[in-house]
């Protein structure tokens, strides 16, 4: 029997959208650990020293609370996946 996994939420989507998962024709980066693991962030349209670089994402559930940002990085074997750095205010 397959698994059903729960569909994939994209970082930034409200918890009331009726579907907050990936669309078509977009592009996303895998976050790993931290506090926002397992979302999907929306990359389409980033530059490709932005895509290098990697983010510091607005979060309420870190360190830090309201106010804190998670910093992910992209993963040197696998930049689909950005991995977690810390959390910074």
């Amino acid at each position: 029997m397959e698994e059903m996994l729960p569909p994939r939420r994209v970082y930034g989507a409200d918890h009331e959208d009726p579907d907050p998962g990936p669309q078509p024709g977009h592009v996303y980066r895998e976050l790993v650990g931290g506090p926002l693991d397992g979302l999907l962030l929306d990359v389409t349209g980033w530059s490709t020293p932005e895509l290098t670089t990697g983010a510091a994402l607005n979060t309420e559930i870190g360190a830090y609370g309201a106010g804190g940002r998670a910093e992910y990085l992209p993963r040197p074997s696998d930049p689909r996946k950005w991995d977690w750095n810390g959390d910074t205010r």
